[in-house]
């Protein structure tokens, strides 16, 4: 029995399929979910330096991010299940890292991650993070493909 759902969020169809599953396992379990949002800091001041004051743009990434947990956290608790949400930043590069970690120190049992399912070239340019989840995890994980992931 599944008592805390993680359930990264960031926005993408992929995330809100994820959400979907684990609103219906958590009413199915009467587990409560717990919302993140990583923002990989490491990420913006490696892409962006050269031309944007990198400050603005990470408090607008947490911005759109505080949004978003807003607005999901409102889905999560229009469905009955008990909800708490955090920011949390990925200072090392990697989201997938920051998500397993943030699991085991939040006491959660389950992880459930949507995936896009990219494979091959796209999948190396892109990176995992739902792989390094999987790998880096010391619970399940639950992959939920999004709808327009390819075969």
């Amino acid at each position: 029995m599944y008592k805390k759902i993680l359930v990264p969020v960031d926005g993408s169809a992929a995330a809100a399929r994820g959400l979907e599953e684990a609103i219906k396992l958590a009413k199915d379990q009467n587990a409560k979910i717990r919302l993140i949002h990583v923002i990989n800091e490491l990420m913006v001041v490696s892409t962006y330096e050269a031309t944007i004051y990198t400050g603005d743009l990470i408090s607008a990434l947490r911005e759109s991010g505080n949004k978003l947990l807003d607005r999901v956290k409102q889905q999560v608790a229009n469905a009955g299940i008990q909800v708490e949400s955090e920011m949390l930043e990925a200072h090392s590069g990697q989201a997938g890292n920051t998500i397993a970690h943030d699991a085991d120190h939040a006491h959660c049992d389950l992880i459930v991650i949507g995936t896009h399912g990219r494979r091959g070239l796209s999948r190396v340019v892109m990176g995992s993070d739902a792989e390094q989840v999987v790998r880096l995890a010391k619970v399940p994980v639950l992959l939920v493909r999004s709808a327009d992931a390819k075969s």
